[in-house]
């Protein structure tokens, strides 16, 4: 089994290249999920690409438990893109790694699905990670990784910064609403 150092000086080269691509056309690409909710489960069937994942309920809201819940995956998100940044940075600074583990944790108030409530809002908030490292790297330079690491995660900049968000709702392959928030 190969390990996590190898794996690092096989990122830094897909990365610098990407990185030289991207230089050459900076244009934006299209990042697309498609989501449909199953008859008779509910269940979320979510497509990415040629990926499926499946997105479920508790029974404490008529789910059946199937799969995690949508906050429950934008923890999971969050965790794997830090944990994705995180052999980014070490593969470009030649930071040797032996593990990497992140876990994230949100406070979310019930009742779900309704407005926020006095005891706190209605989104997952107070989001905080812990990401372990094995490294024989000095803490100076891990620190300064970190820094790097929060500074480049397109997800935590998604969640941290004011984004705008438009929706459409189609009726019969018609529109009759629109509505744009942020």
């Amino acid at each position: 089994m190969t390990d996590l150092n190898e794996y690092l000086a096989q990122k830094r080269l897909a990365v610098l290249a990407r990185q030289k691509a991207a230089e050459a056309d900076p244009r934006p690409v299209a990042v697309k999920a498609r989501v449909r909710a199953m008859g008779r489960s509910g269940i979320r069937e979510i497509r990415i690409r040629d990926f499926q994942i499946i997105s479920d309920s508790k029974p404490d809201l008529a789910g059946y438990d199937l799969g995690p819940g949508s906050p429950e995956m934008q923890l999971g998100v969050l965790g794997s893109c830090i944990t994705h940044i995180t052999l980014i940075q070490a593969a470009l600074r030649e930071v040797p790694l032996d593990a990497v583990e992140v876990e994230v944790e949100a406070d979310q108030h019930p009742p779900v699905g309704e407005t926020a409530t006095p005891s706190g809002p209605l989104h997952p908030h107070n989001i905080r990670y812990r990401l372990r490292l094995e490294s024989t790297a000095p803490p100076e330079t891990l620190r300064s990784l970190h820094e790097a690491i929060e500074a480049a995660c397109p997800i935590l900049s998604l969640l941290v910064n004011p984004q705008k968000v438009a929706g459409e709702m189609l009726l019969n392959g018609e529109t009759i609403s629109r509505l744009s928030r942020g």
